[in-house]
This record gives structure tokens, sequence and C-alpha cells, in this order.
């Protein structure tokens, strides 16, 4: 199986499994990866993901042997992308040649990475919400030198994260990332010892687990959405965004906080996954 599934309680582990290819994705990787996403996103059990590669590597990218053996340029798109929480803005979009890129899911992804995330093991990593990386792995857009352009949101997402001027510089280079690199610029939210991103990235997962989910997903959501707006209509969208939220969750968790809970920055009786 290129992608196998776990489950840690509401923690939901999506593993590429071709290490003898450092998870390099060819069209059957990346339909298993789109496939394990879309099941996360419908999977009420499950609240937040981890995709992590085994074998040291996240992943090489495109499988550019398994596209010159089918004589193609570029991974077959397969199907529509759906917005699972999102509303739908645009034309439907095939699914990206990476697998999930494309799709906008209502729950976290945090991406663990230990060895390369270059070209479109790179464009995974910036889909992930947040990224965890060993102190030797990294980043870079190494399909440069093969003739390839970026087609998983490389060109959308790492200016959000980096800036322009940064952005057009990796991309044009196509240089190596590092990860003190990464983390310094903006690649990155933590860096960790080899061997230790899935471990950090989980308990990071399980915190987020723990909290109330629909106020969490409510501020991710407008997070996503008010990009790009002026400052009125951002500000409007995360008020509607929010509404239904109060009834929801937040009247239970005023009672708690009047009964006693988290006084003083003490989140002990919340449980561990809080603190």
């Amino acid at each position: 199986m290129p992608v196998r599934v776990e489950r840690h309680d509401r923690v939901l582990p999506v593993i590429l499994s071709r290490p003898e290819r450092r998870n390099a994705v060819d069209p059957e990787h990346a339909d298993a990866l789109y496939d394990a996403f879309v099941a996360f996103g419908a999977d009420d059990t499950a609240d937040v993901a981890v995709l992590w590669g085994e074998g040291g590597a996240f992943s090489a990218g495109a499988d550019l042997k398994s596209l010159a053996a089918r004589r193609i340029a570029t991974p077959d798109p397969r199907g529509i992308h759906r917005s699972l929480d999102f509303p739908k803005d645009g034309s439907p979009l095939p699914r990206g040649p990476m697998g999930p890129t494309r799709l906008r899911l209502s729950k976290p992804v945090i991406a663990a990475i230990e060895g390369p995330a270059v070209g479109g093991g790179m464009e995974l990593a910036l889909w992930a919400d947040c990224r965890i990386m060993a102190e030797d792995s990294y980043m870079g857009i190494y399909n440069r030198r093969w003739g390839v352009p970026l087609t998983d949101g490389g060109t959308v997402r790492l200016p959000q994260l980096v800036g322009k001027g940064r952005a057009l510089e990796l991309i044009m280079t196509g240089r190596k990332v590092d990860a003190s690199e990464c983390l310094r610029i903006g690649l990155c939210e933590v860096v960790v010892p080899k061997g230790q991103s899935r471990p950090v990235a989980e308990h990071m997962a399980r915190t987020i687990a723990g909290f109330p989910q629909a106020s969490m997903r409510a501020d991710r959501r407008s997070l996503y959405l008010q990009r790009g707006l002026p400052e009125h209509a951002a500000l409007e969208l995360e008020w509607n965004n929010s509404t239904g939220v109060f009834k929801a969750e937040s009247v239970t968790g005023v009672e708690k906080f009047v009964a006693g809970a988290g006084r003083h920055g003490d989140f002990s009786n919340f449980g561990p996954q809080c603190v």
C-alpha cells in the first residue's frame, strides 16, 4: 500500500509508504493520498491528521521515473476537487497531481517532515496547516532542474508564508532550504531532533483535538477565507463565521470558567492535552 492510515484516538496519521522511492508520488499514490484525506474530511471521529513519510523521507516529489515510463509530462489529474467545508468559489479543479493539494478541508493537517520535502513534496508540506521539521530535513524546488513547473499550489502558498521576494528567489533558484532557514523565514513552525517530527506533530495534534472543535475550526476557517479581503469585509466575515459557535460551544465553556476551571492559567482540570 503506497499510503497507510492509522488512528490514535481522534488523531489520524496518514503515512506515505514508498520508502524505496523516497516517497515520490506516482498517479496511484496520488489517488490513494487524495482518497485518504477525503475520508478524513468526512470522518466525524477524527479531528486532526498528521502527514508523515516513512523511511527517512517526507517526499521527493512527483515520481519522474513513473512519468517518463508513461510518456507523460505531468501526473494525470483525476476527479474534481471537493470543498468539504469552505464555500466553493471559482471553477471546479481536478485533484492535485500530488493528491490532496487542492482540497479545502474543514479540519487541520500537520506535516511531520524527516529528510527531503522537495518539489511536489514541498508543495504537499505547504498544503498542511503547520510543518514540524527534523533538524536535518530540508525543502527545495528541486523540480526547477527538470523543467517541471509547480502545479500543486506552490506558487500560491509559498508567497503567503514567506513573502513575494523570498518566494520568487526560492522558486527561481531551486536551492536547498535547510530546517533552520525554514524556521527563520516562516516555512515551518517547529524544528526538532532527527526522528522526532512525527511524535511532536502527534502531540500538537492531540492538543488541538482536545479543544472544543467548532470554535477552533471556525477560527481556522476565518483565517483562510479572509485572505485578500479589505479589512472591513474580513471583519464582517469573521463575525458571520463565528455567530453559530456561541450557542454551540461558548455557553458551555463560559459556564466551566464560572465554575472555576482554568483560573490563573491552570488548565490541569481540562486534561493533559490542554495544559
